[in-house]
């Protein structure tokens, strides 16, 4: 018996429109680009760029997925004057976190609705390779949750003059004045 399906590909190659705007506000100029259309492209076809599906991004994927409008950001950055002033994108990527850490670096991200159809070709990834949940930990529950929010150390017998000092020492207490 032959296999009829293809195998899965974490990678899809896409082909972006850009669409300048030129704004004015008082005596200064501004453009800023938009993503005007998204179109399927072969790999390694002019201006193509690749999307490609990390496994240890899968807790990003299904976070913009299940948001109201999952979106898909494009990293690049603004030529010079000189080479026609217009937006250079070299990366693709479905991950809030990613595109957050480029901005952080001084880059353009720009976003645009993710079609459908990559939409379902993310959910099948993400259900042949399983869901990714973060282990977040728990906040200390019950006793001394105050306490070891004031800095006191629950190890510690806590007495009532005693604090304990930035630099991890206790400190006698307020009436004792030996230490002078």
């Amino acid at each position: 018996m032959q296999e009829t399906t293809k195998p899965f590909s974490p990678q899809r190659w896409l082909h972006l429109e850009l669409q300048a705007i030129d704004s004015q506000v008082g005596r200064w100029q501004s453009r800023r680009f938009e993503i005007a259309a998204l179109h399927p492209a072969e790999p390694h076809a002019a201006g193509a760029l690749p999307l490609t599906l990390f496994r240890d991004e899968r807790g990003d994927y299904r976070f913009n997925l299940s948001s109201g409008a999952p979106r898909l950001f494009v990293t690049g950055s603004i030529a010079p004057s000189s080479a026609g002033g217009g937006f250079v994108a070299d990366g693709l990527t479905l991950s809030q976190t990613v595109a957050a850490a480029y901005m952080d670096g001084e880059r353009q991200v720009l976003s645009c609705p993710i079609p459908e159809a990559l939409q379902a070709w993310v959910e099948a990834f993400i259900g042949r390779h399983g869901e990714l949940l973060e282990a977040r930990r728990k906040g200390k529950q019950g006793r001394g949750r105050a306490q070891d929010q004031l800095g006191v150390d629950s190890a510690e017998p806590v007495s009532g003059g005693a604090v304990k000092a930035a630099g991890g020492q206790l400190m006698g207490d307020v009436g004792d004045t030996s230490h002078e």
